[in-house]
Protein backbone atom coordinates (compact mmCIF):
# COMPACT_ATOMS: atom_id res chain seq x y z
CA UNK A 1 0.00 0.00 0.00
CA UNK A 2 1.31 3.44 -0.89
CA UNK A 3 0.78 5.77 2.08
CA UNK A 4 1.99 8.91 0.36
CA UNK A 5 -1.50 10.46 0.50
CA UNK A 6 -1.89 9.63 4.20
CA UNK A 7 -0.42 11.79 6.94
CA UNK A 8 0.04 10.34 10.41
CA UNK A 9 -0.74 12.97 13.03
CA UNK A 10 1.94 13.73 15.62
CA UNK A 11 1.37 14.66 19.25
CA UNK A 12 4.31 15.63 21.46
CA UNK A 13 3.51 15.47 25.16
CA UNK A 14 4.74 16.54 28.59
CA UNK A 15 6.06 20.04 27.89
CA UNK A 16 7.43 22.32 30.58
CA UNK A 17 9.24 25.05 28.58
CA UNK A 18 7.84 27.52 26.00
CA UNK A 19 10.95 27.27 23.83
CA UNK A 20 10.42 23.53 23.39
CA UNK A 21 6.81 24.20 22.39
CA UNK A 22 7.88 26.68 19.73
CA UNK A 23 10.45 24.31 18.27
CA UNK A 24 7.98 21.40 18.18
CA UNK A 25 5.51 23.57 16.27
CA UNK A 26 8.20 24.62 13.81
CA UNK A 27 8.92 20.94 13.19
CA UNK A 28 5.31 20.40 12.14
CA UNK A 29 3.61 18.60 15.02
CA UNK A 30 -0.19 18.61 15.20
CA UNK A 31 -0.71 18.75 18.95
CA UNK A 32 1.11 19.61 22.18
CA UNK A 33 0.19 17.90 25.45
CA UNK A 34 0.27 19.51 28.90
CA UNK A 35 0.06 17.22 31.93
CA UNK A 36 -2.03 18.09 35.00
CA UNK A 37 -2.15 14.65 36.63
CA UNK A 38 -0.97 14.36 40.21
CA UNK A 39 2.26 12.42 40.60
CA UNK A 40 3.61 13.03 37.12
CA UNK A 41 7.17 14.40 36.95
CA UNK A 42 5.95 16.52 34.03
CA UNK A 43 2.97 17.97 35.85
CA UNK A 44 2.54 21.73 35.48
CA UNK A 45 0.15 24.33 36.86
CA UNK A 46 -2.56 25.91 34.70
CA UNK A 47 -0.73 29.24 34.79
CA UNK A 48 2.40 27.62 33.33
CA UNK A 49 0.41 25.89 30.63
CA UNK A 50 -1.33 29.13 29.73
CA UNK A 51 2.06 30.77 29.10
CA UNK A 52 3.18 27.84 26.97
CA UNK A 53 -0.08 27.83 25.05
CA UNK A 54 0.84 31.29 23.83
CA UNK A 55 3.88 29.70 22.17
CA UNK A 56 1.74 27.36 20.05
CA UNK A 57 1.96 27.71 16.30
CA UNK A 58 -1.04 28.28 14.07
CA UNK A 59 -3.35 25.23 13.73
CA UNK A 60 -1.54 23.31 16.51
CA UNK A 61 -3.88 21.90 19.15
CA UNK A 62 -3.39 22.16 22.90
CA UNK A 63 -4.26 18.92 24.73
CA UNK A 64 -4.80 18.79 28.51
CA UNK A 65 -4.02 15.47 30.24
CA UNK A 66 -5.73 14.30 33.42
CA UNK A 67 -5.85 11.22 35.61
CA UNK A 68 -8.79 11.18 38.03
CA UNK A 69 -8.58 14.92 38.60
CA UNK A 70 -11.53 16.61 40.27
CA UNK A 71 -14.21 18.43 38.30
CA UNK A 72 -12.96 21.75 39.64
CA UNK A 73 -9.38 21.03 38.58
CA UNK A 74 -10.43 20.16 35.05
CA UNK A 75 -12.64 23.24 34.82
CA UNK A 76 -9.83 25.50 36.00
CA UNK A 77 -7.49 24.13 33.35
CA UNK A 78 -10.14 24.64 30.68
CA UNK A 79 -10.72 28.20 31.88
CA UNK A 80 -7.06 29.17 31.85
CA UNK A 81 -5.57 27.06 29.06
CA UNK A 82 -8.51 26.74 26.63
CA UNK A 83 -7.44 23.30 25.35
CA UNK A 84 -8.98 22.04 22.15
CA UNK A 85 -8.87 18.44 23.41
CA UNK A 86 -8.93 16.66 26.79
CA UNK A 87 -7.14 13.37 27.44
CA UNK A 88 -8.18 11.13 30.34
CA UNK A 89 -5.87 8.44 31.77
CA UNK A 90 -7.81 7.34 34.83
CA UNK A 91 -11.06 5.65 35.77
CA UNK A 92 -13.20 8.45 34.35
CA UNK A 93 -16.41 7.28 32.68
CA UNK A 94 -17.99 8.71 29.55
CA UNK A 95 -20.37 10.95 31.50
CA UNK A 96 -17.48 12.59 33.34
CA UNK A 97 -15.34 12.98 30.24
CA UNK A 98 -18.05 14.55 28.10
CA UNK A 99 -19.31 16.82 30.88
CA UNK A 100 -16.89 19.66 30.12
CA UNK A 101 -18.08 20.39 26.60
CA UNK A 102 -14.60 19.80 25.11
CA UNK A 103 -13.81 16.85 22.80
CA UNK A 104 -11.90 14.12 24.60
CA UNK A 105 -9.63 11.15 23.97
CA UNK A 106 -9.76 8.15 26.32
CA UNK A 107 -6.50 6.38 27.05
CA UNK A 108 -6.58 2.57 27.12
CA UNK A 109 -3.82 0.83 29.14
CA UNK A 110 -2.37 -2.08 27.21
CA UNK A 111 0.29 -3.57 29.50
CA UNK A 112 -0.27 -7.21 30.37
CA UNK A 113 -3.23 -7.78 28.06
CA UNK A 114 -3.41 -11.29 26.64
CA UNK A 115 -5.67 -10.26 23.76
CA UNK A 116 -6.72 -7.10 22.00
CA UNK A 117 -9.56 -5.04 23.50
CA UNK A 118 -12.80 -5.44 21.55
CA UNK A 119 -13.39 -2.27 19.52
CA UNK A 120 -17.17 -2.41 19.93
CA UNK A 121 -16.82 -2.73 23.70
CA UNK A 122 -14.53 0.30 23.85
CA UNK A 123 -16.87 2.36 21.74
CA UNK A 124 -19.88 1.26 23.78
CA UNK A 125 -18.13 2.23 27.01
CA UNK A 126 -17.05 5.64 25.69
CA UNK A 127 -19.59 6.47 22.98
CA UNK A 128 -18.83 10.19 22.89
CA UNK A 129 -15.02 9.88 22.77
CA UNK A 130 -13.44 11.61 19.80
CA UNK A 131 -10.89 8.82 19.72
CA UNK A 132 -8.75 6.45 21.76
CA UNK A 133 -5.09 6.29 22.70
CA UNK A 134 -3.42 2.92 23.28
CA UNK A 135 -0.55 3.22 25.75
CA UNK A 136 1.83 0.83 27.47
CA UNK A 137 1.01 1.56 31.11
CA UNK A 138 -1.04 -0.42 33.63
CA UNK A 139 -4.56 0.52 34.65
CA UNK A 140 -4.51 3.72 36.73
CA UNK A 141 -0.99 4.76 35.73
CA UNK A 142 0.28 7.48 33.44
CA UNK A 143 2.31 6.98 30.32
CA UNK A 144 5.79 8.36 29.82
CA UNK A 145 7.53 5.21 31.05
CA UNK A 146 9.51 4.74 27.85
CA UNK A 147 8.25 1.16 27.50
CA UNK A 148 6.44 -0.30 24.51
CA UNK A 149 3.67 -2.89 24.40
CA UNK A 150 2.82 -5.67 21.97
CA UNK A 151 1.49 -3.79 18.94
CA UNK A 152 -0.37 -6.89 17.77
CA UNK A 153 -2.80 -6.20 20.64
CA UNK A 154 -4.06 -3.01 18.97
CA UNK A 155 -7.69 -3.85 18.09
CA UNK A 156 -8.72 -4.11 14.48
CA UNK A 157 -11.88 -2.52 13.17
CA UNK A 158 -11.84 0.68 15.21
CA UNK A 159 -14.55 3.02 13.98
CA UNK A 160 -12.97 6.05 15.62
CA UNK A 161 -9.44 7.43 15.24
CA UNK A 162 -6.79 5.99 17.53
CA UNK A 163 -3.33 7.06 18.55
CA UNK A 164 -0.42 4.83 19.43
CA UNK A 165 1.83 5.65 22.40
CA UNK A 166 4.20 3.92 24.76
CA UNK A 167 7.96 3.86 24.37
CA UNK A 168 7.96 5.45 20.95
CA UNK A 169 11.10 7.15 19.65
CA UNK A 170 12.81 7.86 16.36
CA UNK A 171 14.24 4.34 16.58
CA UNK A 172 10.90 2.51 16.44
CA UNK A 173 8.13 4.86 15.32
CA UNK A 174 8.55 3.85 11.66
CA UNK A 175 7.88 0.18 12.53
CA UNK A 176 5.04 1.16 14.87
CA UNK A 177 3.21 3.07 12.14
CA UNK A 178 3.73 0.45 9.46
CA UNK A 179 2.52 -2.26 11.88
CA UNK A 180 -0.61 -0.58 13.23
CA UNK A 181 -1.58 2.22 10.79
CA UNK A 182 -2.69 4.61 13.53
CA UNK A 183 -4.42 7.93 13.02
CA UNK A 184 -1.59 9.44 15.05
CA UNK A 185 1.34 8.79 17.34
CA UNK A 186 2.02 10.25 20.78
CA UNK A 187 5.51 10.58 22.26
CA UNK A 188 6.80 11.92 25.57
CA UNK A 189 10.01 10.47 27.02
CA UNK A 190 11.29 9.46 23.57
CA UNK A 191 11.95 13.11 22.67
CA UNK A 192 13.46 14.16 26.00
CA UNK A 193 16.97 14.73 27.29
CA UNK A 194 17.72 11.40 29.03
CA UNK A 195 17.00 11.54 32.74
CA UNK A 196 15.31 14.95 32.57
CA UNK A 197 11.51 14.53 32.39
CA UNK A 198 9.81 17.44 30.67
CA UNK A 199 13.00 18.77 29.05
CA UNK A 200 12.77 18.15 25.32
CA UNK A 201 15.69 17.45 23.01
CA UNK A 202 15.50 19.33 19.72
CA UNK A 203 17.41 16.74 17.70
CA UNK A 204 15.30 13.87 19.03
CA UNK A 205 12.15 15.79 18.14
CA UNK A 206 13.41 16.45 14.62
CA UNK A 207 14.39 12.84 14.01
CA UNK A 208 11.03 11.60 15.32
CA UNK A 209 9.13 13.78 12.85
CA UNK A 210 11.39 12.63 10.01
CA UNK A 211 10.72 8.97 10.80
CA UNK A 212 6.96 9.52 10.91
CA UNK A 213 7.04 11.18 7.49
CA UNK A 214 9.21 8.35 6.15
CA UNK A 215 6.59 5.85 7.31
CA UNK A 216 3.85 7.86 5.60
CA UNK A 217 5.63 7.36 2.26
CA UNK A 218 6.33 3.67 2.80
CA UNK A 219 5.02 1.25 0.20
CA UNK A 220 4.02 -2.30 1.15
CA UNK A 221 3.12 -5.20 -1.08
Amino acid sequence: MNRVLYRTRIKFCGFTRPGDVRLACELGVDAIGFIFAEGSPRRIEPEEARAMRNALGLFVDAVALFRDNSVDQVREVIRQVRPSMLQFHGSEDDAFCRGFGVPYVKVIPMRGLTSAPHPHALQARYPTAAGFLFDSHDEGELGGSGETFDWSKVPLGMQKPFLLAGGLSADNVFDAIVSTLPWGVDVCSGIEVPGRPGIKDGERMRKFVEEVRRADCYETG
